[in-house]
């Protein structure tokens, strides 16, 4: 598609959409300056063509009806920004078939269903650009391809979902419960009335899913990545973390330990003066480590109209210059010389708050039910004393592996000194 003049239609008005013909109308003439490519908003679809979205649009460009941009001929490049699965994924694919290449911010369909999605574009020769859909702003997905191309990629960690970052912050700065803070978070917009997706790790997994394709070129993995949430996370468990020396974030891991790839996205603890603990509020960071590179971060917005919408249109931008489909065959590829690990076979160091009663030798028959699934006891934490009463119990780990972990948890809540359900957090940082 080497023309100096590329049209394009966006299906979906809504943040996104809006923030995206913004920047292209606003924007226009310095892309072409830049680029030599002139980019033509030519039409938006959108159930709701009536509602002000600050955005001022020139006559004839909206409609509601999506098809009127897939089977027009003229257009270029299909954006969809609806979400979802369907029709998000019947919009993509027939663009496709009608020639046209797609950008899209749905990380959702891409890590479930993009198998199709990539399959076809490869066989139209035709591109799916999808920067907005990782870590809005922050262009990860052409540093992944491109800027760190010439490394092995070692490790990926990543606060990538701002809603679960703003809850955490808040909840180590202010010392307030969960509950307290994602309603806050909801009222300021910061959160969905339903945030599963969110608080549970789902809409973080998707993202890593992308990433990991990219970095390692295995077929996208969404199910096979370990997924936990934040829900469970106490001001107590904050507090008792930073008096280890450490922050809790979600956090998106991928890892490669001899040739098996570690995929999970859960609470993780981290050293408090590790830069990518220091992402606070809304803001997402990427932290990628690389064999020639070694260690580097990108930081910056992950949502919002403009950020994301910067990111849909760098996509634009990068096909209506490519002047070609960009091969999207390594997200299907055969063999990588890689596996996926079992979550219960990774080794990390490990965070335990038991609730014990407060009675001589608690600690020894913990420690020996630890020990005898070799487990090792680097710090232990035991301020109140209330005898006979419930207490917390704090024990930080030297390496374990996961399964023994979770055997050690089973037995040791069978032990009549235990008051309550143990909690533990994983924790990455150097022993």
């Amino acid at each position: 598609m080497s023309k100096a003049v590329v049209n394009v239609g966006i299906i979906g008005f809504g943040t996104v959409g809006s923030g995206t013909a913004r920047i292209i109308l606003q924007n226009g003439a310095l892309i072409e300056k830049r680029t030599g490519k002139k980019i033509i908003l030519k039409r938006i679809a959108d159930l709701d063509i009536v509602r002000d979205r600050g955005v001022a649009v020139p006559p004839g460009v909206l409609t509601t009806d999506a098809y009127e941009i897939i089977n027009d001929p003229s257009i270029d490049v299909v954006v969809e920004l609806v979400g979802g699965i369907q029709p998000a994924k019947k919009f993509m694919l027939d663009a496709l078939k009608q020639g046209k290449h797609v950008v899209t911010a749905n990380k959702a369909l891409l890590a479930t269903k993009g198998h199709e999605i990539f399959k076809e574009a490869e066989a139209q020769g035709k591109s799916v650009g999808f920067e907005a859909a990782v870590a809005g702003g922050i262009p990860i997905i052409k540093v992944m391809r491109e800027g760190l191309v010439a490394n092995n990629i070692l490790s990926i960690y990543g606060i990538i979902n701002g809603t679960s970052n703003y809850i955490l912050t808040r909840m180590t700065r202010e010392g307030a419960p969960f509950e307290k803070v994602l309603e806050d978070a909801q009222d300021l917009g910061y959160a969905e009335n339903d945030p599963t997706w969110d608080i549970e790790g789902i809409d973080t997994a998707h993202k890593l899913t992308l990433l990991a394709s990219l970095s390692y070129g295995i077929p996208l993995s969404f199910d096979r990545i370990y997924k936990e949430g934040i829900t469970a996370i106490t001001p107590e468990d904050i507090a008792y973390a930073s008096e280890l020396g450490y922050k809790i974030k979600l956090l998106a891991i991928a890892k490669v330990v001899n040739s098996e790839i570690e995929l999970r996205v859960h609470p993780t603890m981290l050293p408090e003066d590790s830069l990518i603990s220091k992402v606070d509020d809304v803001l997402n960071a990427v932290y990628v480590i690389g064999d020639a590179v070694g260690e580097t971060m990108y930081y910056g917005r992950g949502a919002g109209d403009m950020p994301t919408g910067s990111a849909v249109v760098s996509d634009i931008i990068d096909i209506a210059s490519r002047g070609k489909g960009r091969c999207c065959s390594f997200l299907s590829a055969g063999p990588c010389g890689y596996t996926i690990k079992d979550s219960l076979d990774i080794e990390t160091m490990y965070y335990f708050r038991f609730t014990v009663l407060d009675r001589p030798g608690v600690l020894s028959k913990i420690s020996g039910v630890l020990g005898a699934h070799n487990i090792s006891i680097s710090a232990v934490i035991q301020k109140e004393r209330r005898e006979g009463e419930a207490v917390p119990l704090v024990v930080l780990t030297h390496r374990a592996k996961e399964r023994d972990i979770v055997n050690a948890v089973k037995e040791i809540d069978t032990l009549p000194v235990i008051a309550a359900k143990t909690r533990f957090i994983r924790v990455e940082g150097k022993e």
